[in-house]
């Protein structure tokens, strides 16, 4: 009887060690894969053309830039090239003319002519448009007859008053201007583009002798599938 009632005892024991364990083999799992979806995330002074790099890559999920040798996988979200390494791009491997070309991917860009905040919806996979350098100066300043994430100010006449420091100048457009991106792997993250200026996140702090490209940013990221951009 004490032997059967023992070995009931140890048996009872050891199923509650197990439970125990695997209850915390899957905690620790969560807590290794946070996710990043839904969260309002930003940048400061991301600086791609320091280095005298033509072309940057971003991935929206570690917050970091990726190396240039990576350019043919699935690790970046965002290139950053064209002209002083202001146009934007999405990584997608089946456009030739990608940064991406022949991996996986099924990235890509778009600009919304409104404020990030008012950007709710998530646009339709047609929409987005592949190949290099797709979004950069706005057709409110030079040399740009396209919707853009920026207005390049020549004269300094556009936004500024005509002085020799304001002429030249880049000016973000958040408060009418919104960057979608079609993640490498099918997410959406909407994006505020604050400034380009080193330490400087507004208009009257921008002069052409300030340092850039160091870029500002705001972004959230929802799965795949979503058909609304919202922040919890």
């Amino acid at each position: 009887m004490n032997y059967s009632k023992n070995l009931k005892i140890s048996m009872l024991f050891l199923m509650s060690v197990i439970a125990l364990s695997s209850c915390r083999k899957d905690r620790k799992v969560v807590e290794e894969a946070p996710t990043n979806y839904y969260k309002l995330r930003r940048v400061e002074n991301f600086a791609p053309a320091v280095a005298g790099a033509k072309t940057a890559y971003f991935n929206f999920d570690t917050k970091a830039e990726v190396a240039a040798a990576s350019e043919k996988t699935a690790d970046w979200d965002l290139a950053f090239g064209g002209t002083n390494v202001s146009f934007m791009s999405g990584n997608n491997g089946s456009d030739a003319a990608n940064y991406g070309s022949g991996n996986t991917t099924t990235g890509g860009v778009l600009v919304i002519e409104k404020p990030f905040d008012e950007v709710t919806a998530v646009p339709a996979d047609a929409e987005f448009k592949t190949g290099k350098d797709i979004v950069g100066m706005d057709k409110e300043g030079a040399f740009s007859t396209s919707i853009g994430w920026y207005l390049y100010d020549f004269t300094g006449l556009v936004r500024g008053d005509g002085s020799a420091r304001k002429k030249h100048v880049v000016y973000a457009m958040p408060e009418k201007r919104t960057v979608v991106i079609r993640t490498a792997k099918g997410d959406y993250a909407k994006i505020k583009m604050i400034s380009c200026y080193k330490d400087a996140l507004t208009a009257d702090k921008w002069f052409q002798d300030v340092p850039f490209m160091f870029y500002t940013f705001e972004y959230v990221v929802v799965p795949k599938g979503s058909t609304k951009f919202v922040i919890k």
